[in-house]
């Protein structure tokens, strides 16, 4: 996964890609700051795992970002941001529909023999092993608890 991003850092050094370059920087930085933090809990580094949580939190935060902009009448920004979260989500893997994330949710509740809102850690914890960087786990988590009560 490092090493994509790096080789894709590098191309757009070559090409002068100013917007990419940028974001990919960004998106170094990030890792390199939990990598510090792995370390200091006895860790390497992060593993791809994580990478992809890291990417998917600020997909999220470019999300945010892009309502506060428009909100605020600053159309550009918004633009940048977006085209920031479409350089960072080529990174994640191809995100489920909402369809198939309520599916996926569904199975993993009968897989599991999940019965009420007790269980759910134990469902979460097992989309989030099976599916990691798929599906936003925010909305994966209110459509387990519906499934639950």
């Amino acid at each position: 996964m490092r090493e994509r991003i790096n080789e894709s850092l590098t191309e757009a050094i070559r090409q002068q890609d100013k917007r990419r370059m940028a974001t990919l920087r960004l998106v170094n930085a990030a890792l390199k700051d939990r990598d510090v933090e792995a370390r200091s809990q006895g860790s390497d580094r992060v593993s791809d795992e994580e990478v992809l949580q890291i990417l998917a939190k600020m997909v999220k935060q470019r999300d945010e970002s892009i309502r506060t902009y428009e909100e605020a009448g600053r159309l550009e920004l918004a633009e940048q941001e977006r085209d920031e979260r479409s350089i960072i989500l080529e990174f994640l893997p191809q995100q489920m529909e909402e369809s198939e994330v309520n599916a996926t949710c569904a199975k993993a509740v009968e897989e599991l023999d999940a019965d009420g809102l007790r269980d759910m850690g134990k469902v979460m914890a097992h989309l989030k092993a099976h599916y990691p960087g798929q599906m936003d786990f925010g909305k994966a988590s209110c459509i387990v608890k519906d499934l639950l009560r």
